[in-house]
């Protein structure tokens, strides 16, 4: 079913149009983000993050107020996802400094985080691998269905994420998501300089022969999109709910608005309508 038309934003089968003027029909390549647009293997890591940033800032001593921290932690860490998670800890090493610490190399910053993630989605990972957890329940609902419907479709699959690549690998095999993006899976590298998402998008347009306009993007952060937008193509924002896999994160959506989507989605349980408006056009 197609979606009118109108210029304002409108909701049918849970896709919000909100620049309307996009043009369709003509996508031969499409880039996803990784954690909470197609994996939920994550879910929490900015409860994990902030708290940890807002510990280590306390420890300057500055008399600013735990909520007062928390406030330009959220600030810069919202800001920066979807890039690197190394760009969120120079930031840290940072905000530290300039409240007079002597931070370590923002590397040291990034293990910590590591550990306390790793710690929260140990029996995630263990339950993907012995079998008792189900990909399923740890993805955001309609990826599968979307990725064959975009494959049967002949179109090619990028994966890029400000994770880690060792991580973003294994976890999008431990969800059966590497054989539609075969060697096309980019996260962040120990050169981070080596590696970002309009990099990927930069490479897969000369590699692929593509103009900007024949780019797909789906993503739930705000860097993607607007990568996605920069090099001329259509964005959809993801605003999915991670913890209840189900309705639109409010705060998502206004992000990823700011950030240029052209569509807002919860989930991929809408993938049907989705595609056939994006590619019947």
């Amino acid at each position: 079913m197609a979606i009118p038309d109108r210029s304002d934003s409108l909701r049918m089968a849970d896709i919000e149009c909100v620049n309307p003027g996009i043009a369709r029909g003509r996508f031969r390549s499409v880039l996803f983000d990784f954690d909470g647009t197609l994996s939920l293997i994550r879910q929490g890591w900015r409860e994990i993050m902030v708290p940890m940033m807002v510990e280590t800032l306390g420890e300057c001593r500055t008399g600013e107020t735990e909520a007062r921290l928390s406030r330009v932690v959220s600030d810069f860490v919202d800001r920066l996802t979807g890039k690197q998670t190394i760009y969120q800890m120079i930031r840290l090493a940072e905000e530290v400094r300039a409240r007079g610490g002597a931070p370590p190399d923002p590397v040291a910053y990034k293990h910590r985080y590591h550990e306390r993630l790793n710690g929260h989605i140990r029996d995630r990972i263990q339950g993907l691998r012995s079998g008792v957890a189900e990909a399923k329940d740890l993805m955001v609902p309609g990826s599968l269905d979307l990725l064959r419907n975009l494959e049967r479709r002949g179109l090619t699959l990028y994966l890029a994420s400000g994770t880690d690549e060792v991580y973003v690998k294994e976890e999008a095999d431990l969800l059966g998501l590497t054989p539609f993006f075969e060697d096309r899976v980019y996260g962040a590298l120990d050169r981070y300089e080596d590696f970002s998402k309009e990099r990927v998008i930069r490479d897969l347009i000369a590699s692929q022969g593509i103009e900007g306009g024949e780019l797909l993007g789906f993503g739930d952060g705000y860097v993607e999109i607007e990568n996605v937008k920069s090099a001329g193509g259509m964005a959809v924002g993801v605003a999915s709910d991670e913890a209840r896999r189900r309705g639109v994160n409010a705060w998502k959506r206004e992000r990823l608005i700011q950030a240029g989507a052209d569509l807002i989605i919860p989930d991929f349980r809408c993938q049907e309508t989705l595609v056939g408006y994006l590619l019947d056009a």
